[in-house]
Formats: structure tokens, C-alpha cells, sequence
């Protein structure tokens, strides 16, 4: 069987120049690194989000507390998804979210459909002061009004090809890669 087409995006050192430059945007719209919830959407976005927060506490800022949010149940296509769905845990600070300023982490944005799930579950958490939204890629799309504060690059993905992020603690690599599904670009 033949593996699916790869392009590369973004090699490791280019994820960690982008992801340095995020975590300064971030310390600069949320008034310095005090007080901030990382929130990673499940999986690769909680692995983005601690890369993030450890870049702030490098540059001298207080590290930001993080946490992850599974959002299955919350989808809006949650029956298309089979009849037992697997469902992570949602793990966020102590204290909760209330009056505090949090920024949801993702790898891809897209439709906005996954970032819309993750405002209802954190909605039923507390009320927040302050979200964000970063994401590594907006890959453009959107079926929903939502757009990110802070983006890592903005691409055109070529016909038939989805983005895929990778991060070491899940796929032994770091990057970024236009993948095209077995056959889809022959």
C-alpha cells in the first residue's frame, strides 16, 4: 500500500521560530504573560500550548498556566462520528477559568467548527475575562465567523491536500506538511 503524499510546510526550525514569534504576540495582547490560561484543543494543540508557554517563561515571563480541552462531545457532528465516540479528558487550572484571560491553542484552523465547540465547553467551565485564539496554521475556509488573534502562518492548501502538524511528543517529528491521501495527487 502506498503512503500518502508529503510536501513540507514548515521544518522544525521554522515551527520554533514561528512559535516563538506567536508566544511574543501573545505576552503582548494579553498585557504581559501574568494571569494566562494556555488551552490546547486535544491532541496536537496542548502539545503547541506548553511549547508556547515554556517560550514565555524563556523570555523572562511568568510561565503560563496550561491546560487541554477535549472537545468531542461538543461537536456539531458528533453523530456522524459512530455510536461510541473516543472522549479525552478536559484538564484545566485550578480555580477554574472565571475573570481570567485564556488563549485556546490550535494546530489547524479551518472551518471553525472545532473552535466554536471548544467556546460552548468552555462556556459550561465559567465565565473568562478575556479568549484568544492562536493557531500554528489557518489554512482559510471557514463555515463559521470566527478568526484567530494570533497565527503562526496563513496558507493555501493545494487541491486534495490537508495540512498536518506534528510535534515530537506524538509523532517523533516536528513540522508541518501538505499531505495529499493515498492516490489523491497521482
Amino acid at each position: 500500500m502506498a503512503e500518502p503524499q508529503r510536501r513540507s510546510l514548515m521544518d522544525p526550525p521554522e515551527v520554533e521560530r514561528v512559535l516563538a514569534r506567536m508566544s511574543e504576540e501573545i505576552v503582548q495582547l494579553t498585557g504581559g504573560s501574568g494571569g494566562v490560561v494556555l488551552v490546547g484543543i486535544e491532541r496536537r494543540g496542548v502539545q503547541l500550548a506548553r511549547r508556547i508557554a515554556e517560550l514565555i517563561a524563556g523570555a523572562g515571563g511568568e510561565a503560563p498556566l496550561t491546560g487541554s480541552l477535549d472537545i468531542t462531545l461538543y461537536r456539531d457532528d458528533l453523530m456522524s462520528v459512530g455510536p461510541r465516540p473516543v472522549v479525552g479528558q478536559t484538564r484545566l487550572p485550578t480555580g477554574g477559568v472565571d475573570g481570567r484571560h485564556l488563549v485556546i491553542v490550535d494546530d489547524v484552523l479551518y472551518t471553525g467548527r472545532t473552535v466554536r465547540a471548544a467556546l460552548d465547553e468552555l462556556a459550561d467551565f465559567g465565565r473568562p475575562a478575556r479568549i484568544l485564539l492562536a493557531v500554528l496554521v489557518d489554512r482559510g475556509g471557514r463555515e463559521l465567523p470566527i478568526q484567530a488573534d494570533v497565527v503562526g502562518a496563513r496558507v493555501e492548501v493545494p487541491e486534495g491536500a490537508v495540512v498536518e502538524v506534528r510535534v515530537p511528543e506524538l509523532d517523533d517529528v516536528l513540522g508541518v506538511d501538505f499531505v495529499w491521501p493515498r492516490g489523491a495527487a497521482d
